[in-house]
């Protein structure tokens, strides 16, 4: 079958679930993947022709699209900050506003003389791995609950070329970190359970929940105690830095002044949403 026949099976099979313009995203992300073809060259050779194992392949992927399972999941990777991202079903994907998060660190730390940093909650290590990348004499410290994804997050450091140490760490059961630190960063779970109404399928049921979901009675409680260790942990002038919320904003204000920082500033992001907030010790 030409693959510009498949394509269009591919578009009439999906659209239903999706817009044309995610499933054209959909279709080149793994013709490129699977083919090494990009959308230029299947304009300028429109008759090449997929295999019969090909077909099958593309069927079973196209399965699993229509389950709703997110295709970064289905591909195995993702891209973050200019990098190739390890991503399963243990590790969160990588968003674009937490790209914005690693943009400002890097923005306002242009130093010249090692700074420690750690980041909490690595997931994938994706904020991690891209500090460590781009930032210049950063030493860079991660730690998970979870030691699948702590597995993830190494092998996502060692094929973009970073070094960084990695902690199984339950933060909640931790009341020192044993060392100081320059900056602390983290993205934790922060969604409310009351919030779930408004999530899409291909997130509640692929993405870890681990990772996701706080209660609706306690829904600060991961920020409460980063914020409590970051008191202890973070060296004079140490910076705080988290991915929030939306709707927690004013909250998470109140919450880093009640425990004396400084310069405390809240961000949107791309989408004008409640999203960064960081401060000063």
């Amino acid at each position: 079958m030409k693959i510009k026949e498949y394509q269009s099976f591919f578009h009439e099979s999906l659209k239903g679930l999706y817009d044309a313009m995610e499933i054209a995203h959909f279709f080149y992300l793994i013709l490129e993947q699977k083919r090494q073809l990009r959308r230029v060259d299947l304009a300028l050779e429109p008759h090449l022709t997929f295999s019969a194992i090909e077909i099958k392949e593309w069927h079973i992927i196209l399965d699993q699209l229509l389950q709703q399972k997110p295709i970064q999941y289905i591909l195995g990777t993702t891209s973050f900050y200019g990098m190739d991202f390890l991503v399963n079903e243990n590790v969160l994907i990588p968003r674009p506003e937490t790209e914005e998060l690693v943009d400002l660190i890097l923005k306002k730390n242009p130093s010249k003389k090692p700074i420690k940093i750690l980041d909490v909650g690595t997931g994938s290590g994706c904020i991690a791995i891209a500090l460590a990348k781009n930032g210049i004499h950063y030493q860079v410290t991660a730690l998970d609950v979870s030691e699948k994804a702590l597995a993830i997050a190494q092998q996502n450091a060692t094929s973009n070329g970073v070094s960084i140490q990695f902690w199984h760490q339950n933060i909640l059961d931790c009341d020192d970190l044993g060392q100081n630190f320059d900056i602390i960063v983290s993205n934790p779970p922060y969604v409310r359970q009351l919030e779930k109404a408004e999530m899409h399928q291909n997130v509640l049921g692929y993405e870890p929940a681990l990772a996701l979901f706080v209660s609706d009675e306690k829904p600060l409680v991961f920020y409460e105690k980063i914020t409590q260790l970051a008191q202890k942990n973070l060296t004079p002038e140490g910076q705080l830095f988290f991915e929030i919320n939306q709707y927690l904003g004013p909250e998470m204000v109140v919450l880093l002044e009640q425990h004396h920082f400084q310069n405390v500033t809240l961000l949107k992001d791309i989408y004008e949403n409640d999203r960064i907030i960081y401060g000063t010790k």
